[in-house]
């Protein structure tokens, strides 16, 4: 008989003690004030010296800012009142490389859809906390990190950056990333507000979506990330929504976030992102990475504008303000940060154990792993297996001291002088040496994959062939398609009809299709795996780590299931980092397809089965979950439900439950989750408590939950779903910060 832990409540869901909402609201209040009395102090040259941000990095014959450490931006402060000087540096998976600039390197955790995979918020924090604490050992007090956009479109470049295609698992996570790193004393990014969707036109594509839709989506990730972590500064996109471009947009900067959602932080541009001074009256406060636009609009034109016109007069102080708020909220310090030569902490084990988690199972047939130890032969082909595991490419890429194992150069036409940061990098920790390590007795032979039918040979003369197949992911330049380049299909084709008994290892930023899926025994999804990416991948293929991780984004067979069969642009938009495209050169994406339909959503909706459902992910034990029980009541909308361990070996599930229906008629939509570690018999009780938001529908001015019957649903993934269960509510409305309307 197997034991039962008592109940838990997930932390995802827990609600905010009355304590710690009197202490959250103290800290506020202590910030906004004495933000106000700095600013009253401060001299209008002081304040526009605070709003704007030039580069941190020599380039085409800019010269980096005196006191600045190179990295991506820096912005002088105010010594004779104490503010210091904002250093920044990229981004989500640690500290970046900047070709070395520094002289050192950091800890590169695992790309953003291998930390989505995680479904882990706790671990999640626990890597925001290194790389946070690692950014100010390094000097800087500024992390442009917290990447929440949502992933609607697979093919974009950047898809490796972001945790997922769910706005309530986007926001979870991307708080609880926040939330570590400014528990280092550090300011943290959200980005890219709102909607980041692709590369390709990224600073002139204008993107259409309805209200509604933008509210239930890409916006609703931001607001409860917002909610849950108080970032202290969100960062703008490059591109339009609905027409005027996101880092002047009113109704983004102003209307949502100020006045909806009450933000207190302070919005920074992206770099090379405002094209005009009124961008300040839209809301934008710090004009970052200057040098990129064409003229320092907040710095000289602000404060001329700031000396001769009111509105500028009180908007500079506003800005101001809210540039100090973050500053004395995250309590980064009175004094400009210096490098030092402490201890960081051991970031390669937090970098590990994000791997391990995030590798997800997504074939295993007839127990084709875990391998034995005691295995006879192993053909390892591919991927640059010997070296090391990739890295995306761009302003996120981190590198360790030593710099990459290989690097090989990025070229493409249409680049630009950056181009040379944008190589295909790989970090030391080769595949290869883990698996030789697990398999210390077996002969491990190595061939690189670029003749099949060496490989094919190789593979026929081994018990096992694991192929290594990679895809590389980079800011800048989005993927064509969804297959593996230069020939890996064919490649695993060829050894997998050599060899039935053949893995296939991903490496890849997103989603790709597998022509070759019916022939191979087992798949795992390693992702872009990190400084420990290789000890990760051979630690789940031996069953020294049970894979947990579970799938944040949906796989398509095919590119005609998606919205988009085509990337916008594709036939006309010339492929370059800087993606400013011709001179008045335009390009439309219609999101009113999909609407607030994104990924599992969009396949819900159009009958359509996945290739791999998000949510989706294999252990080598089983669960089960029990019955749900659903209530409302005083403690809101509720859900009870038992998890439990029905193989031979410890493991951790993720239980995912989904909305189904309403009202109105069927609507798939994730409403909670909560991963939780069991040892085999084992029982876990896990309550949740729904947000109200994830079932109603955005009306003008708030959130609308009709009343009448919604049925929910637990599941292993999206497409793996229990027994159905009803809930009768009664109408719920919520303004449009999510609190309850009360009826007079």
């Amino acid at each position: 008989m197997g034991r039962t832990r008592t109940a838990i409540t997930s932390i995802l869901f827990a609600a905010a003690s009355v304590s710690a909402l009197a202490d959250a609201q103290v800290q506020e209040d202590a910030a906004a004030e004495r933000a106000a009395e700095t600013e009253s102090r401060m001299t209008n040259e002081e304040r526009t010296n605070l709003t704007l941000g030039l580069m941190a990095m020599e380039f085409a014959g800019v010269k980096s800012p005196e006191g600045s450490i190179p990295g991506a931006g820096y912005v002088p402060g105010v010594p004779r009142l104490g503010v210091p000087a904002l250093r920044e540096t990229d981004a989500s998976l640690g500290v970046t490389w900047i070709g070395g600039a520094r002289g050192d390197g950091a800890t590169a955790l695992p790309s953003g859809t291998a930390q989505g995979s995680t479904w882990n918020p706790e671990l999640i924090e626990l890597g925001g906390q290194t790389i946070g604490a690692e950014a100010r050992l390094k000097g800087f007090n500024v992390l442009l990190a917290g990447g929440i956009n949502l992933m609607r479109e697979p093919r974009n470049g950047r898809t490796f950056e972001y945790l997922g295609e769910d706005p309530w698992h986007s926001a979870i996570l991307g708080a609880a990333a926040v939330k570590g790193i400014q528990s280092q004393n550090v300011i943290s990014t959200m980005k890219h507000f709102a909607i980041n969707p692709q590369e390709t036109g990224r600073h002139f594509m204008n993107v259409k979506i309805d209200g509604a839709s933008l509210r239930e989506s890409d916006l609703l990730a931001f607001e409860i990330a917002i909610e849950r972590a108080e970032p202290g500064a969100l960062m703008c996109a490059y591109n339009r929504t609905n027409g005027p471009l996101s880092c002047g947009s009113k109704f983004l900067l102003t209307d949502v976030l100020r006045d909806d959602w009450g933000y207190k932080g302070f919005v920074m541009s992206d770099w090379g992102a405002v094209e005009a001074l009124d961008f300040a009256l839209a809301g934008l406060d710090q004009q970052s990475g200057a040098q990129l636009d064409e003229d320092l609009f907040f710095g000289e034109p602000l404060l001329e504008a700031a000396s001769s016109d009111p509105r500028y007069r009180e908007r500079l102080g506003e800005m101001v303000r809210n540039i100090l708020h973050a500053i004395y909220a995250v309590g980064i310090g009175d004094a400009v940060p210096e490098k030092t030569d402490e201890e960081a902490p051991n970031g390669g084990e937090v970098a590990l154990k994000v791997a391990q988690e995030g590798i997800v199972l997504l074939r295993n047939e007839g127990g084709a792993l875990p391998l034995s130890p005691d295995i006879g032969s192993i053909a390892v082909i591919g991927g640059h297996a010997d070296a090391g595991t990739p890295s995306g490419g761009g302003s996120s890429r981190v590198m360790g001291d030593d710099g990459p194992s290989i690097a090989i150069p990025f070229l493409r036409d249409g680049g630009s002088g950056f181009a040379a940061l944008f190589d295909r990098m790989y970090h030391g920790s080769a595949p290869l040496d883990a698996i030789r390590e697990m398999a210390k007795d077996a002969r491990v032979t190595f061939r690189d994959g670029r003749y099949p039918s060496e490989a094919a040979l190789a593979a026929a003369q081994a018990d096992v062939a694991i192929v290594f197949a990679t895809q590389y992911q980079t800011e800048g330049f989005d993927v064509p398609d969804l297959s593996l380049p230069g020939g890996q299909d064919a490649l695993i084709a060829a050894v997998a009809a050599a060899n039935p008994n053949t893995i296939v290892v991903l490496e890849t930023g997103g989603p790709v299709v597998m022509p070759w899926l019916d022939d191979v025994a087992g798949v795992v999804e390693a992702w872009y795996a990190g400084a420990r990416g290789g000890e990760a991948i051979a630690d789940i293929l031996f069953g020294k780590v049970n894979p947990s991780g579970h799938l944040p984004i949906t796989f398509p067979a095919s590119l005609d299931q998606l919205p988009r069969p085509q990337l916008d642009g594709a036939e006309t938009v010339e492929p370059g980092f800087l993606g400013r495209g011709e001179p008045g050169q335009t390009l439309e994406a219609d999101y009113t397809i999909e609407g607030s339909d994104i990924g599992y959503r969009w396949f819900a909706r159009k009958g359509e089965a996945a290739l791999f459902p998000f949510g989706h992910g294999l252990s080598y034990t089983s669960f089960e979950h029990g019955k749900l029980a659903l209530a409302h009541g005083d403690d809101g909308i509720t859900a009870r439900f038992e998890m439990r361990n029905t193989g031979e070996r410890t493991g951790a599930d993720v239980a995912q439950l989904y909305l189904i229906s309403g009202p109105e008629g069927p609507k798939q939509r994730l409403v909670g989750f909560a991963k939780q570690a069991l040892e085999p018999g084992e029982t876990a009780a896990v309550d949740l408590t729904l947000d109200p938001r994830l079932l109603g529908e955005w009306e003008e001015g708030g959130w609308h939950v009709a009343s009448g019957e919604y049925r929910f649903a637990l599941g292993h993934s999206a497409e793996a779903l229990g027994a159905v269960q009803s809930l009768g509510l009664p109408e719920i409305r919520l303004d449009a910060s999510g609190h309850p309307v009360v009826k007079n």
